[in-house]
């Protein structure tokens, strides 16, 4: 009794229905996480000499391209989960039902990023640097929502911070751990709570990474890299932890292959970028990276100089142009 009382209770439910409409504690998180990095990473930017709402406008792109990716690479990872026998396919496009892989995020959010950046004259590393911290935090709140879903947990545990998982049903009876309600609040298994070991860890990135940043003045993707560098470090570890099912490869989770084989480039980045120097100045670097939009402008300018230029020329060469002596 006193080992149960020590134990960490897991949420009744996941979702809540405002009438029809369902409530995902997961989508809440999620978004929270997204608001809490555009707003993080919006001061870090200014601080850096930057123009307050560029963070935002580069938000647009790398938010639905990250989104995108991450649930890319969650559905391409755990295959099995929606694609085979007696499985449905369209379950992949369910993404308020959780399953959102940071590797694909991060990836196809930089894709977005950079068109961003090249929109605004804005280099990528410089925006990079601003948004790391804000990032990992909005990785860590995105991790209650797997606490709400009742999943990515680890083996059985005696541990006082054990995680009690729950039986939950629809109201039709039917067994439903993502959509259902926990009745009967005596746990099924007491399990390691591998989702709060990340969600600590990625706090823990965060203050590294921002105080490596005010001391050593890093610049050139540098927070970035070690932004990744720190959280595949804990990745790797929790990852062996977990017991949900997953695609393997020799017998070991996939992400634990990806966590190493990305620590050793974020580390070699994070090394070869020293020999650029301290921080890069944003705002000197404004001109290096020349807008879209103003090279767009810029086109159009010189054409229609050119084509003022060739009328005046047909002008002065008509016959009409010719005065009689």
């Amino acid at each position: 009794m006193t080992a149960l009382l020590a134990t960490i209770p897991s949420p009744d439910r996941g979702v809540w229905y405002l009438g029809p409409l369902p409530i995902r504690a997961y989508a809440l998180c999620i978004i929270a996480g997204i608001i809490v990095a555009i707003w993080w990473g919006e001061r870090r930017w200014v601080e850096r000499g930057g123009i307050k709402g560029e963070v935002t406008d580069i938000a647009v792109w790398a938010v639905p391209f990250g989104l995108v990716g991450g649930r890319l690479y969650h559905v391409i990872t755990d295959n099995q989960k929606y694609f085979g026998p007696g499985k449905n396919p369209l379950a992949a496009l369910e993404i308020w039902n959780g399953g959102l892989g940071i590797w694909g995020a991060i990836a196809l959010g930089a894709v977005g990023a950079w068109i961003g950046c090249r929109r605004k004259g804005i280099p990528l590393p410089a925006m990079a640097d601003a948004l790391a911290p804000g990032i990992v935090v909005a990785q860590a709140i995105g991790r209650l929502g797997n606490y709400f879903n009742q999943e990515l947990y680890g083996g059985d545990t005696t541990l006082p911070w054990g995680l009690e998982i729950y039986r939950r049903v629809t109201p039709e009876g039917r067994e439903d751990a993502l959509a259902g309600v926990a009745i009967d609040h005596t746990p099924i298994q007491v399990v390691h709570p591998t989702f709060l070991y990340e969600l600590l860890w990625n706090l823990g990135v965060a203050l590294l990474i921002v105080w490596a940043d005010r001391k050593f003045r890093l610049g050139h993707g540098r927070v970035f890299a070690l932004y990744v560098a720190g959280y595949t470090a804990g990745r790797f570890w929790i990852e062996l932890m977990r017991t949900d099912e997953a695609t393997l490869i020799f017998g070991t989770r996939v992400n634990v292959f990806v966590s190493a084989l990305v620590f050793f480039g974020a580390v070699a980045y994070f090394i070869i970028a020293r020999s650029r120097g301290e921080r890069e100045d944003v705002a000197a670097l404004r001109g290096t990276t020349e807008p879209v939009e103003a090279a767009e402008a810029e086109t159009e300018d010189v054409t229609e100089a050119k084509a003022e230029d060739e009328v005046e020329k047909d002008k002065k060469d008509s016959p009409e142009s010719v005065k009689p002596e």
